[in-house]
């Protein structure tokens, strides 16, 4: 398929700049996959759609306050750097911009608070940073760091917490699962309450999630990897789910991708950590998740290309041309879909 078999318009103002309040408020657009029925509902409404024995997974993933502005220490300049993954102990990979004020040696300061020195430009033209600090990295990161929004999120987003879920839980992501953040914790008791096992796996977004497709034919994209991490306790879950009938609903593609990263690499869902580059889109054969809860993404990105793997490119392309009709609030702040 050609990348731009998943275009589609979306006026600007559709796009969401803040999230509504309560959390659970936003609309939910929900799909019958097999025949493509569409409905109209509110977020909080998704219990009508859950059965006892489901299974709910959810992605605990924390995003960092990644993006960080660091001053030389020998000519002042400044430069801005986005944490993209943890190496060891103290040095991370990051973005740097501009790049040429971020040379192999040159060492920067943090609002007098940590120090990092660049000792290597990669091939790609990130840089590894090493952390010179005092004290609880992560405790420091929280003081001198700022979330990392989306690009198309262009307002002051004055809770940082609604960029996090409420199960937040594991520090490391670039980005937030953002299908998770329609939940609040009393719909989620009340999910338990009805039957329902809500499990939780790690996926660390990074920002290739925003990078776009450059190849026409999909086939060709390379996805970027990112860590994951399934307890056995979510295993356990899994297959007493299936075992009984149940269904596994994946809240977000990143639960999505875990789940099948697994079963593709071990053939089952088992307790597992590793890196996952998995690329889903339309042809492939899911082996774990019955139904998928999302929010609405980037035209001719690798989400919207899951999402018709999933419910099938039709159902897709028709569910979104509806959703811009019917004024959906679109992307990492927007409305969600139910498929079921």
């Amino acid at each position: 398929m050609k990348k731009s078999d998943f275009y589609y318009d979306l006026p600007p103002e559709q796009i969401a700049q803040h999230p509504v309040t309560p959390r659970d408020a936003s609309r939910l657009l929900v799909m019958d996959r097999r025949t493509g029925a569409l409905e109209h509902r509110i977020f909080h409404d998704v219990t009508d759609y859950l059965r006892p024995g489901d299974c709910l997974v959810l992605n605990d993933t924390k995003v960092l306050p990644a993006r960080l502005f660091g001053t030389r220490t020998d000519t002042g300049s400044r430069v801005e750097f986005l944490l993209l993954k943890q190496k060891s102990a103290d040095t991370w990979e990051a973005l740097a911009g501009p790049g040429k004020k971020a040379k192999v040696g040159k060492i920067f300061d943090f609002n007098g608070r940590m120090r990092a020195e660049v000792i290597e430009t990669l091939d790609n033209g990130n840089r590894i940073l090493r952390f010179d600090y005092t004290g609880n990295f992560f405790a420091l990161l929280d003081e001198v760091g700022e979330l990392p929004l989306p690009h198309y999120i262009t307002e002051t987003l004055e809770d940082k917490d609604r960029y996090q879920t409420v199960y937040a839980n594991v520090e490391g992501s670039a980005a937030a699962p953002t299908a998770g953040l329609h939940f609040t914790p009393e719909l989620l008791e009340r999910i338990r309450g009805m039957g329902v096992c809500v499990a939780f796996v790690t996926l660390h977004v990074g920002l290739g999630t925003f990078r776009p497709v450059k190849t026409e034919n999909i086939e060709e994209h390379h996805m970027h990897t990112e860590y994951y991490s399934v307890p056995a306790e979510t295993a356990d879950a899994i297959r007493r789910t299936k075992a009984a009938g149940g269904r596994v609903i994946a809240v977000g593609t990143t639960c999505c991708r875990t789940l099948e990263s697994v079963c593709r690499q071990a053939g089952k869902v088992c307790a597992h950590a590793d890196e996952t580059d998995i690329f889903i889109y339309p042809g492939y054969e899911f082996q774990c998740i019955d139904g998928l809860l999302t929010n609405f993404h980037l035209p001719e990105s690798t989400l919207i290309m899951l999402v018709s793997a999933f419910c099938g490119y039709e159902n897709t392309m028709h569910a979104y041309k509806v959703a811009v009709e019917e004024k959906y609030r679109f992307f990492s702040l927007g409305d969600a879909m139910l498929i079921l």
